[in-house]
C-alpha cells in the first residue's frame, strides 16, 4: 500500500476541526442567486457557449415555462435516430462514421470513411514498452483510473504534445480514438490478474476490425464474437459518443482547453469526471442498483413490492444509501432519453433469447414504478424519464461485457466527443473559461500564534 492511511481518531479529530469552519447555509445560495451547478432556477443550463457538434433538445420554453417534450440528440445538425436507422438498414458498423462527422462536420463519403477507418486501424497499436511501463508495472483496480494516467502519460511519447495548431489537435485526436480501446483491454487484463487472481490474455490487434470489434477481439479469451454482438454494441458506441457542450466531462474538457493546457491532460480531466456514479459511471451503479433489488424483492411480478423497495431506496434505506435511483432522470431529457428508447427495445428483445427477462422485468420496472414513487412520497408530477444508463449495463451484461469495463466503454466512445470540443474550444473559446464564486467568509485579523485558543 504506497498510501498511508492514518488512524481512525487521527481522522475523526481533523474531520470535526475541518466541520467547524467549513459549513455553507443553503439559503445563502439564495441570497446571493447563486446557480449550483450552472443550472438556472427552472433547471435549465447557465449559457456557457456556442457549438457546432451536437444538439441535445429535451424541452421547449414556451411563456417562460419549461414543457417537456420528446428527446432528441443531433448529430452536427443530423439526429442520432437517422444515424443509427441507416446503420442498421445496411447492417454496417457506424461508430467510425459519427467520429468523423464530430471531428469534421460533415458525413464522410465511402472513400472517406475508408480512409478514416483505416488510419484508425494503424494508430491503434501503443508505443513500444507502453504497457509494460504505463499498465503492468502500476496495476489498478479501476480501469478508468488508468485511463486517466494511460492517456496523461502518452504526453511523454509525443514529440510536439503541446503543439494546439489544428494539424497537432487533429492528430492526437485522432490517436486517442484509436488508442483508448488498447489502452482499456491492457488495464482491463492486468486488474484481472493482479486484483481477481485471474489469467490475463493480450491479443493482436486486427487493424481491420473496427472500434466494437476490436473491443470484442482483445477481451475475450477465444476472441471469437458474433456480428451481432459487434453491431450492438457499435449501436452504443454511437449513442454515446457526444452529448452537448454542457455535459460534465466535455465541460470539463473545454474548461482545460479554454486554459490552453494540451490535449492529453483535457481528457485525462474528462476520463476522471465521466467515472463520477453521477455521470458515466452511473451505468455500473444501475446494475449495484438491480442487484440489491433482486435480493430485496421476492415477486418481480408484484408492482407494490418493487415500488416500496424503490421508496426505501430513496428514503437511504437500503441500495448505497444515497436515496438515488439511478437510471432515472436527465437534467435536460424530460419525456425521454432518445438512447434509452432504443436501448429498451434491444434490451427486451435479447433478454428474451439469453435468459435475462427477470433482470429486464426489474429495470422496466424502475422505469415505470419511479415516477408514481415519487409522487406518493413527495407529491411530485414532474415527468421521470430513464436515461440511457438505466439499459446500457444490461445490454453490456447480454454481450458478455465485464462490469469492470462498462464505464471505460462509455469513454472510448465520448473521446471523439471530447476531442471534437476540444478543437472547437481552442479555435474558437478566445477566453479562458473563469466562474466566479461569491466569499461568504467575514474579514478577520491576523492572531499571533501564542495567542491562539482552541475553540
Amino acid at each position: 500500500m504506497v498510501v498511508n492511511k492514518m488512524d481512525g481518531a487521527v481522522l475523526t479529530r481533523l474531520c470535526n476541526e475541518f466541520k467547524k469552519y467549513n459549513n455553507i447555509e443553503p439559503e445563502l445560495y439564495e441570497k446571493y442567486q447563486v446557480k449550483r451547478g450552472l443550472r438556472n432556477s427552472d433547471g435549465t443550463g447557465v449559457m456557457a457557449g456556442l457549438t457546432h457538434i451536437c444538439n441535445v433538445h429535451g424541452y421547449v420554453v414556451n411563456d417562460g415555462e419549461r414543457m417537456p417534450v420528446d428527446g432528441k440528440l443531433i448529430y452536427r445538425g443530423i439526429d442520432m435516430n437517422d444515424i443509427i436507422a441507416a446503420c442498421e438498414n445496411e447492417q454496417r458498423f457506424g461508430f467510425e462514421e459519427v467520429a468523423w462527422l464530430l471531428l469534421f462536420g460533415t458525413l464522410p463519403t465511402a472513400e472517406q470513411l475508408q480512409f478514416f477507418s483505416d488510419i484508425l486501424g494503424q494508430c491503434r497499436n501503443l508505443p513500444e514498452h507502453f504497457v509494460e511501463d504505463m499498465i503492468l508495472k502500476a496495476p489498478s483496480p479501476d480501469v478508468m483510473n488508468k485511463l486517466s494516467r494511460c492517456v496523461l502519460a502518452l504526453y511523454t511519447y509525443d514529440e510536439s504534445p503541446d503543439d494546439i495548431s489544428l494539424e497537432n489537435l487533429l492528430n492526437q485526436s485522432i490517436n486517442l480514438i484509436a488508442k483508448l480501446p488498447a489502452i482499456m483491454t491492457c488495464a482491463f487484463q492486468v486488474k484481472r490478474h493482479h486484483y481477481d487472481g485471474k489469467s490475463m490474455y493480450f491479443h493482436q490487434i486486427n487493424s481491420k476490425h473496427s472500434t466494437s470489434e476490436a473491443i470484442l477481439n482483445a477481451t475475450r479469451l477465444d476472441r471469437k464474437f458474433t456480428k451481432e454482438e459487434a453491431l450492438l454494441l457499435d449501436l452504443c458506441l454511437i449513442m454515446h459518443a457526444e452529448h452537448g457542450g454542457g455535459n460534465n466531462s466535455t465541460f470539463a474538457t473545454r474548461v482545460l482547453s479554454s486554459s490552453g493546457t494540451d490535449t492529453y491532460a483535457a481528457i485525462s480531466a474528462a476520463i476522471g469526471s465521466l467515472k463520477g456514479p453521477k455521470h458515466g459511471g452511473a451505468n455500473l451503479k444501475v446494475m449495484e442498483m438491480l442487484s440489491y433489488m433482486k435480493a430485496g424483492i421476492k415477486d418481480y411480478n408484484d408492482d407494490e413490492e418493487i415500488m416500496l423497495f424503490i421508496e426505501k431506496i430513496i428514503k437511504k434505506e437500503t441500495g448505497d444509501r444515497t436515496g438515488l435511483v439511478y437510471g432515472m432522470g436527465h437534467a435536460v431529457y424530460t419525456l425521454s432519453d432518445p438512447r434509452a428508447i432504443i436501448l429498451r427495445e434491444k434490451s427486451e428483445k435479447m433478454a428474451k433469447e439469453r435468459g435475462f427477462e427477470d433482470d429486464f422485468k426489474l429495470i422496466n420496472a424502475v422505469e415505470r414504478l419511479t415516477p408514481e414513487v415519487f409522487t406518493r412520497l413527495k407529491g411530485d408530477t414532474k415527468v421521470i424519464s430513464p436515461n440511457v444508463d438505466l439499459y446500457s449495463g444490461l445490454v453490456y451484461k447480454m454481450i458478455g461485457i465485464n462490469d469492470d469495463i462498462f464505464t471505460p466503454i462509455f469513454a472510448i466512445a465520448r473521446v471523439a466527443g471530447w476531442c471534437a470540443h476540444r478543437i472547437e474550444e481552442v479555435l474558437t473559446g478566445g477566453r479562458i473559461i473563469r466562474p466566479a464564486y461569491k466569499s461568504v467568509e467575514k474579514m478577520k485579523p491576523y492572531i499571533d500564534i501564542k495567542s491562539r485558543i482552541v475553540l
